[in-house]
């Protein structure tokens, strides 16, 4: 039987005139059409626009922004001349103050909806005073036309094209010379660029870290092959540049859109950058997983500390915990700090970074955090606390389930993707947690994308 064809309200690639109610989980305009939704990127909520219909569903359809008629007197005009092209930040055009009512209310929703907890608010945002330049790791994508040209800069939204530009500006300033060296150094050996449609050329992304405390920089670049040609032209014009303090290449011939390979190799310089996260210090190798901004980091962190109310006395486990940031931070207020992480290089650093600061109560294991911390606790190891970091996927059910066998007196839950947050906290609640507190973090601003950390305690 033939499916009826829904008439729609609209009509593909005609113009309407609408007003937005809402911005969606990814920074776009939300409104309706004679009851028929419409996504529009760039629209703010309270504006008549006028839009042109680009896409249609049955249920919903995507328009393009063609006129503002009526702005918000939350909008402003983007710092960046290519802000609206490039997917790296979704709302230079809201203001500060609209971005963090945004992200307190997006976090809020996402509680109730996914969560099921409406008897929690969301406390605001803690936001930056100065939300620009705060980046302190960069990854440029390196591509060419088929000609002799180079292209580095970031890619467009929902898109592998290049939009070419060498000034970011919630990047580091300094990543403007290191774009300049390798650029020049490229074109003048006829190093090609790689093009990841054929698989071939040389460069495929430029790599930098800075530090926020010691100034210190790190840069790689990620090649399709075993070597880069000339590179000791390369490294002698990079270390003219103020603070570089180590330059490495990562070999990475696969055909994926995983950046970092797993063979490092140091071309000149130290293997690691150091950075303070309060008093703490870090030393950051390439593979280091570490936050992206340093002042917000440690807001977050204290955050984490006050939310564990850590009397010294406590065993707390921290899951995901990479070089061990959140583990260091933790120790000084409690009895030991067990720490897990899946990368081995991670677990490394941790343990390094334990001696740089003559902490000696904590121990980190490689492995899974659901099977490293079920198998120590069937083993008889039991925590006060447990904290965890997940990446964007969330806690693996196995964890959530020990914890509930546990019993910790509070899990800390740290988190980037709201989401997976408020499903994962949904488990804990129904075995026999009540969420206190949820505070959002503004790690990433021009971005939609926020950090949170939510308290749990045992009923």
């Amino acid at each position: 039987m033939k499916a009826k064809n829904v008439e729609l309200p609209v009509v593909k690639n005609e113009y309407y005139e609408m007003v937005i109610d809402d911005l969606g989980i990814n920074g776009e305009g939300i409104g309706k059409i004679n009851g028929y939704t419409l996504f529009v990127d760039g629209a703010l909520p309270q504006e008549k626009i006028k839009v042109k219909v680009i896409k249609t569903k049955k249920n919903f359809g995507f328009g393009k922004l063609i006129d503002i008629l009526e702005p918000s007197i939350h909008r402003i005009d983007p710092v960046c001349d290519i802000a609206k092209r490039c997917g790296g930040c979704q709302l230079q055009h809201l203001s500060y103050e609209g971005q963090l009512n945004y992200k307190q209310k997006k976090v809020q929703d996402i509680i109730e909806r996914i969560g099921g907890i409406t008897d929690i608010e969301v406390n605001k945002v803690i936001g930056m005073e100065k939300p620009y330049f705060y980046r302190n790791k960069v990854q440029f994508p390196v591509g060419g036309m088929g000609d002799d040209s180079v292209n580095i800069g970031f890619y467009a939204m929902r898109s592998h094209n290049i939009i070419t530009t060498d000034k970011c500006y919630i990047q580091q300033p300094v990543n403007k010379d290191i774009i300049g060296v390798v650029k020049e150094y490229m074109l003048k050996n006829n190093v090609k660029p790689y093009n990841e449609v054929t698989n071939k050329g040389v460069v495929r992304h430029i790599v930098t870290r800075v530090s926020f405390h010691t100034k210190e920089i790190m840069v790689g670049v990620v090649i399709n092959g075993n070597k880069l040609p000339n590179s000791d032209e390369l490294v002698s014009n990079l270390r003219k540049i103020e603070d570089v303090a180590g330059i490495f290449i990562s070999v990475n011939k696969e055909k994926t859109n995983v950046i970092m390979g797993n063979k490092i190799k140091m071309l000149w310089g130290k293997p690691y950058i150091t950075d303070y996260i309060g008093e703490v210090a870090y030393n950051i190798s390439p593979l280091s997983f570490y936050q992206v901004n340093p002042v917000q980091t440690e807001k977050l962190y204290s955050k984490v500390l006050e939310f564990a109310d850590l009397s010294g006395d406590e065993i707390v486990w921290d899951a995901y915990c990479g070089i061990g940031t959140i583990s260091l931070f933790l120790a000084g207020k409690s009895k030991k700090v067990m720490g897990v992480e899946i990368v081995p290089e991670a677990i490394e650093d941790a343990k390094k970074n334990a001696e740089l600061n003559d902490i000696s109560n904590t121990e980190f294991y490689v492995g899974k955090a659901e099977e490293v911390i079920t198998g120590k606790y069937n083993e008889g190891v039991r925590a006060d606390v447990i904290v965890v970091d997940p990446p964007r996927k969330g806690c693996d059910r196995e964890l959530l389930e020990t914890i509930m066998k546990m019993q910790p007196e509070k899990v800390v839950y740290v988190s980037c993707d709201p989401g997976t947050m408020a499903r994962d906290v949904k488990v804990l609640g129904e075995g026999g947690y009540r969420v206190e507190e949820v505070q959002p973090v503004d790690m990433f601003p021009q971005t939609v994308h926020v950090e949170c950390v939510t308290v749990l305690r045992k009923l």
